[in-house]
């Protein structure tokens, strides 16, 4: 059984590409729920991975995804679909079950991938105790705000 990676990927480009983008995933959602299986859009002719699970999006957000992969982002299928549509797009993902997270930015046709690493992993704590994150002396319920401030502090760096 595969585990999950969540995905949020925004495509930016002109209207007409974004508007076709979204043609293309609704496409994609419909195959799904008709096929009960993960789609890929139908001229990637690589089939080793990066299936589209789940999709969705809210109303009137147009060009911004939210769906799974099985473990690890789909940064290459996204690539392909930025390619053919003349777009650029910006993708957030986490698979916290293998410790994956971070932020693959695609512009003017080149891929910069930012990931925490277990170094920074490392750099908080969990008390079974009170149920709570410990990170730079601070208290937090939850472990996403700890790393989504990881994740911009790498990407301030670079």
């Amino acid at each position: 059984m595969a585990n999950w990676c969540s995905n949020t990927v925004v495509f930016e480009g002109k209207p007409e590409a974004i508007t076709a983008i979204q043609e293309l995933f609704q496409a994609m959602k419909n195959k799904e729920e008709d096929e009960e299986e993960g789609q890929l859009p139908d001229f990637i002719t690589n089939k080793n991975g990066g299936y589209f699970f789940n999709s969705y999006w809210n109303e009137g957000d147009e060009g911004i995804f939210q769906y799974e992969t099985r473990w690890s982002p789909n940064t290459q299928v996204l690539q392909n679909i930025a390619d053919l549509y003349k777009v650029d797009f910006v993708q957030d993902y986490e698979e916290m079950g293998n410790l994956v997270y971070g932020r693959a930015t695609y512009t003017d046709s080149i891929v910069e991938d930012i990931y925490l690493e277990n170094d920074d992993f490392e750099a908080y704590q969990f008390d079974e105790e009170t149920d709570t994150y410990h990170f730079e002396g601070e208290e937090y319920e939850s472990d996403y705000e700890i790393l989504e401030t990881l994740l911009e502090r790498k990407i301030a760096t670079l």
